[in-house]
């Protein structure tokens, strides 16, 4: 397995060695041992999910307040889809930057999310299937969204997709009422930096 540290510091894309013959492929799209040389500690895994997504679909931005926030492991097991984590920790190097990786039923690969950071992301194909491994369960009072499409921040959203036809993004009517990064801040919903990487390191109780 390959690992490539993301532009966000912390975030990693993960690239599973494959194995085909006349019968399909095999791989590991996640190993305990692997992950936790890459990172430094284990995924608590809480929660599964799994998204079905027509193209043109953009779900995100979304993060959870810090303690505990939600770290996250993402693939796409069938379809394509550009997966974006944006920095969202205050006092950051790189606060309100972004990083994507293409995440596809080609390379399979896998992007972590850590605490703290937003993650969005839109499909390029119909019947794009995300799943994510999540470190705590989901929880309505602490999740919160920035609008994908905010100029602050300006992701470089997909015109085409997959199969070279025009995309337009269709969001959630909550996505789409979803506040700016600058509003977000100003409500102090957002962790610090250090807070982030404590927690991550178990010096800061849940």
């Amino acid at each position: 397995m390959l690992v490539r540290e993301l532009s966000v510091p912390g975030a990693l894309e993960f690239t599973p060695v494959q194995y085909d013959d006349d019968r399909g492929v095999f791989l590991e799209w996640f190993r305990e041992d692997e992950f936790s040389k890459a990172t430094g500690h284990s995924l608590h895994l809480a929660q599964a999910n799994c998204s079905v997504s027509r193209a043109g679909t953009l779900r995100g931005i979304h993060f959870a307040e810090l303690p505990p926030s939600q770290a996250k492991l993402v693939t796409c097991v069938h379809g394509a889809a550009l997966d974006v984590v944006v920095d969202l920790r205050v006092g950051s190097p790189t606060f309100g930057r972004w990083d994507a990786v293409t995440l596809d039923d080609d390379d399979r690969r896998a992007v972590y999310l850590p605490v703290g950071v937003g993650h969005a992301f839109m499909a390029l194909a119909d019947e794009t299937v995300v799943n994510y491994l999540c470190s705590e369960p989901y929880s309505p009072g602490r999740e919160h969204a920035i609008h994908p499409l905010d100029p602050a921040i300006g992701i470089e959203w997909p015109a085409t997709a997959r199969d070279g036809t025009d995309l337009s993004p269709l969001l959630s009517p909550k996505d789409d009422a979803a506040p700016t990064l600058a509003e977000v801040r100003a409500r102090g919903v957002l962790a610090s930096y250090e807070s982030c990487l404590a927690f991550s390191r178990g010096e800061l109780a849940p």
